[in-house]
């Protein structure tokens, strides 16, 4: 009886170790993307519906906030107005901060009216052929999705999809590392 029972968690711990073991392969796989939390976020020149051209690298030394979007996207349509009041109007003031949607695969007049429907204040950068967007995630993977990048130019947090609970945890780690000099 006792070789059963070690048998039973010798077997338990191993499928512990594979399980928890990969989950975090898992979860980046399902996720798409093609960087980790740890990388250094691919650099970028991105131009602004005003014709302004904003380069990632260009903002080292900020908290950086990328917010990939468009407006074929019920999902960002949703998560959009959360990002405007619980992080945009906070911290929109601080030169130590930087927030860019990204919209994917849509010409300058459609991300000016996407903006307007959904009222953020916040830029949005022209992706027309989804190229920025490739630098981080499969070209075919969906949207939205935010990558927050520390002052070094590494990320931090990679979310997708509007999940409550994941939302609140990436305001907690913007205001703490915009608290962090």
């Amino acid at each position: 009886m006792g070789t059963d029972k070690n048998l039973f968690k010798l077997v338990f711990s191993f499928l512990c170790v594979v399980f928890f073991s990969n989950m975090g392969v898992a979860q980046t796989a399902d996720r798409q993307y093609l960087v980790k939390v740890g990388d250094m976020a691919p650099d970028f020149t991105m131009k602004l519906p005003d014709g302004q051209n904003v380069r990632l690298s260009d903002l080292k030394g900020k908290v950086v906030m990328l917010q990939f979007t468009a407006s074929w996207c019920s999902v960002c349509r949703k998560e959009m107005p959360h990002i405007e009041s619980d992080i945009w109007q906070k911290h929109k003031n601080n030169s130590d901060f930087a927030l860019f949607g990204v919209d994917r695969d849509e010409p300058a007049d459609k991300v000016i009216e996407f903006g307007k429907q959904t009222g953020v204040t916040y830029p949005i950068g022209l992706d027309p052929k989804g190229d920025i967007f490739a630098k981080y995630a499969e070209r075919e993977a969906g949207i939205t999705r935010n990558v927050i990048i520390d002052r070094t130019g590494r990320i931090v947090m990679l979310t997708r999809l509007y999940d409550e609970k994941e939302f609140a945890e990436m305001v907690v780690l913007i205001d703490k590392m915009l608290n962090e000099k």
